[in-house]
């Protein structure tokens, strides 16, 4: 046996190999993720998060964002009624077509509610392994006013983000996923309209039993569309 044929020999078995390694690696399964916006917002909302998702191997298919709520009337919605199907349908399909059998969540403003409130009321706390929630007032709005002094619509009322709701106080301390993260700011122009972040000395998107909390000085919405490196790097 000549060197050539011992060299292609031990070749061929190893670029054999190496071809059947870079599909399995293209395949890899990842969670399923759903993306809620906010309050009169749009699924466009999440165009960077969207973006950056397919940039790290996500396909389309893998991505729900549901489209919920009334765009022309905030003080409008709440958490209760037509505002639930769209985020219910979509975290139950995500879960249903998921690879993993898990899937990760991100919410951004009144969505972080909204969509912890539907992983409760489903019974899919277990199913579900990163929740990010971007600018949520999950301890209220002081600018509804204190429950049951709040402010006279939808979104401060019984379902919604008045300090000390009902709604509220049902969805505090309540288990939503294995890992959850907030991402807030002290410059929010709605969290901290009144001039204070902090709900009984805590920022308001900060998210009871949360695994860590990051701190960005872009406003409400500049959290959702500038952040979308960290909520990404935080499912992952």
């Amino acid at each position: 046996m000549n060197d050539k044929t011992h060299i292609s020999r031990l070749l061929i078995p190893m670029l054999l190999f190496w071809c059947l390694l870079v599909p399995v690696r293209a395949a890899a399964c990842l969670d399923s993720v759903v993306l809620v916006h906010g309050n009169t917002g749009s699924p466009a909302d999440w165009d960077n998060t969207y973006q950056a998702l397919l940039g790290e191997g996500y396909a389309a298919a893998q991505i729900f964002r549901p489209d919920w709520g009334s765009k022309s009337c905030a003080a409008c919605n709440n958490h209760d009624g037509p505002e639930e199907i769209p985020v219910r349908d979509a975290i139950e399909l995500a879960i249903e077509t998921s690879c993993s059998g898990q899937i990760d969540v991100i919410g951004h403003s009144m969505g972080v509610t909204l969509a912890a409130q539907q992983i409760i009321k489903l019974g899919r706390e277990n199913w579900v392994d990163a929740f990010v929630g971007v600018a949520g007032a999950y301890r209220g709005l002081w600018t509804c006013g204190t429950y049951p002094f709040n402010v006279y619509n939808s979104t401060c009322g019984t379902y919604g983000l008045s300090v000390s709701s009902p709604f509220l106080d049902w969805l505090y301390g309540r288990p939503i996923a294995n890992r959850v993260y907030s991402i807030k700011s002290w410059s929010d122009q709605i969290v901290c309209a009144t001039g204070v972040c902090t709900v009984g000395g805590i920022h308001s998107s900060r998210i009871a039993g949360e695994h860590a909390t990051y701190s960005y000085p872009y406003g409400h919405f500049g959290l959702q569309e500038y952040t979308y490196a960290r909520q990404v790097s935080l499912i992952r």
